[in-house]
């Protein structure tokens, strides 16, 4: 670990970063090159004290998970990525597992430019590596944990849908983590996955015994939003070169109701959500 030189590379990262290109306005007083010290806490979700810490080579050592997201943050590359975390002490983990996963520049920027769009990056197993704001306000807050394990474990988490549209959604989750699971070819946390879930759901272990196989494109969606009610929406995907990660945008049918929703929904933003995300 060399908290020293994690500093200087934190810095030097983010000075070659401009606002724009992380969807931040320039402003007329900007008196540094690149981002702010506090613009870079913000899109990492950490706290600025917190950050500016890093940066003086002081304070603890950063989790996997917040070294993920400076990285995110910072638009580094898989090098980059790798050498950050061994400079905080931290072994880079391998592929697109789990939180700490490594997010293409190229795809975030794309999350970036999507300003008035709910949109979300999430892996093959449901798991959510970054959101923006309007996602945040549609869905709520993302967990560290697979939406898949969540639904069959956790009731609360159905909330985000309408009663009658659960059975489908489970259907489809199943059917879309049986083809993520094929397509990492005997991966351990996605065997893990699976064998959590057999031993807590019988609807899970009977929906996977179905043996019923489909990548999860894009559909229709209704989701229950708490200021907006019911938001018929569309829900497509766009896949990373392995096909492990997505970009999740969500967009108002033509002529549909939710062309309206969405646009209150820029208004009204996260006040009073409480809830799951999916």
């Amino acid at each position: 670990m060399n908290l020293d030189e994690l500093g200087v590379f934190l810095r030097s990262r983010r000075a070659r970063i401009s606002p724009p290109e992380v969807g931040l306005p320039t402003g007329p007083r900007r008196r540094v090159p690149g981002l702010r010290r506090d613009e870079v806490a913000h899109l990492a979700g950490a706290s600025v004290d917190y950050y500016i810490e890093l940066e003086r080579g002081r304070g603890a050592q950063p989790s996997a998970q917040m070294l993920a997201a400076l990285a995110r943050a910072l638009r580094l590359d898989h090098d980059e990525r790798d050498h950050l975390f061994r400079l905080a002490g931290r072994t880079p983990p391998p592929g697109a597992g789990g939180t700490a996963a490594h997010v293409a520049p190229a795809m975030l920027a794309l999350l970036d430019r999507l300003e008035t769009t709910p949109a979300r990056i999430i892996t093959d197993l449901h798991e959510t590596l970054v959101q923006n704001r309007l996602a945040d306000a549609l869905l709520g807050p993302a967990g560290p944990e697979s939406f898949v394990e969540q639904w069959f474990t956790d009731p609360g988490s159905r909330d985000v849908y309408p009663v009658d549209d659960h059975p489908h959604h489970s259907r489809v989750l199943v059917a879309d983590l049986r083809a993520a699971v094929a397509h990492r070819d005997r991966d351990a946390r996605a065997g893990a996955l699976v064998g959590r879930l057999r031993k807590v759901s019988p609807e899970f272990t009977a929906l996977w015994d179905s043996g019923d196989v489909a990548v999860r494109r894009g559909e229709r969606k209704r989701i229950n939003h708490p200021e907006l009610g019911v938001v018929d929406i569309n829900c497509q995907n766009l896949f990373s070169e392995d096909g492990r990660q997505r970009l999740q945008f969500f967009t108002a049918p033509v002529g549909g109701a939710a062309v309206e929703q969405l646009r209150l929904l820029a208004v009204i933003g996260t006040q009073a959500l409480t809830g799951p995300n999916q």
